[in-house]
């Protein structure tokens, strides 16, 4: 639980006696510098920082720094509006030249809670824009609109503050700031806007904060793909919105993430596959007049690539990209297995193609499942659910032993077989087939080769 520190000089005191304070006070400093930014928030609020900022006046105190630290810093930037950076174990440590006053640097800071500043040598905290007053009344805000135009990215910064900090919220005058500013954040560079967003989805309050996105509007700029989504729900009235299921889906990482086990990286991606994984969907609608039914035929095709626009556009890495990509592909896989009684022959199958993008899939599936129900149990679920822990337990099974291959490329080349796609193609098959029993031995292995190459 965070918690404040009950006067400015109880945090004074805190303050003083931090070993890096003492350890650069120890050094002479020659000019004046200021711990500025999070580090003080974070120990308002009673929890330890991972980042220092400091603000100097005099540039040859760096050698300061780097002799307390015994680390040589490094640039990070360019001039004239760069800043030098230590690392120390676990500690980020970053040192910008001041330009101007300690007064006008915290006006540009990115937010008030953001704005305070801690005088080395007065021993004074300097906070000009009541920011103590904020985290103590736990509300995010602005210094002025005048920092958005400066870096439109710290609308994000406030939405992933929001994301972050328990129980704070955005005034509504940040809000409407952002409504303002929300085209902005086009001149943001992608790897700059998905840091934010890896942060706000894997936090616990990744439904709420995008919601707040998507009033402001800034969710559509980052995002105009899902602004095709809310505009389909609008248009055809659908019982299932398309968009906000997706959305409501994020509740549910953390929850359901007790029968898959994945690690933070992995469940981001998740996270990403379920906002994408729909997106086919105002270009694939089509009516049943006879039957009622609205179907989506080949919505994960054109899902899959406008999603590699998007993680394209903001800088995703090759691997993330694959895994996102081959979620939102087979999203729909378990659920089509449970129309049915689900044999081990599919599951097998199911654990072959995925490999280890398995738990990930069984995460999508229950997160969209539980998007469309708003969390509400029904017999599909239920089933669903079953059907899911008993893929995990055949899935680590599989881990532990993984029966062994019975032909390799080498026993099909002498086949007569042809290096290239084809070769690849009858091997994933001949093991398809394997774990599915319907292959057994060697023998069986080979003939069943012999008929694709002779149907070639």
């Amino acid at each position: 639980m965070q918690r404040r520190y009950e006067s400015s000089h109880e945090l004074t005191e805190k303050l003083k006696n931090l070993k890096v304070i003492r350890g650069l006070k120890s050094k002479g400093l020659k000019g004046q510098v200021y711990l500025v930014g999070g580090a003080i928030r974070d120990l308002v609020l009673g929890l330890r920082p991972r980042d220092l900022d400091f603000s100097i006046s005099e540039e040859e105190d760096i050698t300061k720094f780097e002799e307390f630290f015994r680390k040589k810093s490094f640039v990070l930037g360019k001039k004239p509006l760069h800043a030098y950076r230590l690392c120390h174990r676990h500690l980020t440590v970053d040192i910008t030249l001041m330009n101007g006053s300690i007064e006008e640097d915290l006006k540009r800071r990115d937010l008030t809670i953001n704005a305070l500043a801690y005088d080395l040598k007065s021993e004074k905290i300097v906070d000009i824009l009541d920011g103590l007053d904020d985290l103590k009344n736990r509300i995010i805000r602005f210094p002025d609109e005048s920092v958005i135009i400066l870096d439109p990215l710290r609308m994000l910064k406030a939405l992933r503050h929001f994301a972050t900090l328990w129980g704070f919220s955005l005034v509504p005058q940040a809000k409407e700031a952002i409504s303002r500013n929300k085209e902005r954040i086009k001149n943001v560079a992608g790897e700059r806007i998905k840091y934010e967003l890896d942060i706000i989805l894997g936090s616990d309050l990744a439904y709420e904060t995008l919601k707040i996105a998507e009033e402001t509007g800034l969710l559509y700029e980052i995002f105009p793909e899902l602004k095709e989504l809310k505009e389909f729900d609008q248009k055809k009235g659908l019982k299932l919105r398309t968009l906000e299921h997706a959305l409501f889906g994020l509740k549910f990482l953390k929850k359901y993430n007790r029968i898959t086990s994945l690690k933070k990286d992995e469940i981001l991606q998740v996270a990403y596959a379920l906002l994408f994984h729909d997106l086919g969907k105002p270009y694939t609608f089509s009516f049943d007049q006879e039957k009622g039914i609205v179907h989506f035929f080949g919505h994960e095709k054109i899902s899959v690539e406008l999603a590699k626009n998007i993680l394209d556009r903001l800088r995703f890495s090759n691997q993330e990209m694959r895994a996102i990509l081959e979620l939102v592909k087979n999203h729909m896989w378990i659920f089509l297995l449970n129309k049915e009684t689900p044999t081990l022959r599919a599951t097998r199958r199911l654990i072959l193609k995925m490999g280890k993008l398995t738990p990930s899939l069984i995460l999508l599936t229950i997160c969209d499942m539980f998007g469309t129900t708003e969390g509400k149990r029904n017999e599909t679920t239920s089933k669903v659910l079953k059907y899911s822990r008993e893929t995990m337990g055949i899935y680590k099974e599989f881990l532990k032993k993984p029966p062994p291959k019975i032909v390799d490329g080498y026993d099909l080349l002498s086949m007569g077989f042809k290096e290239g796609p084809f070769l690849g193609k009858v091997l994933n098959e001949i093991r398809e087939k394997q774990l599915a029993g319907e292959i057994r031995t060697r023998e069986e292995a080979l003939e069943y080769a012999k008929k694709r190459l002779d149907s070639s």
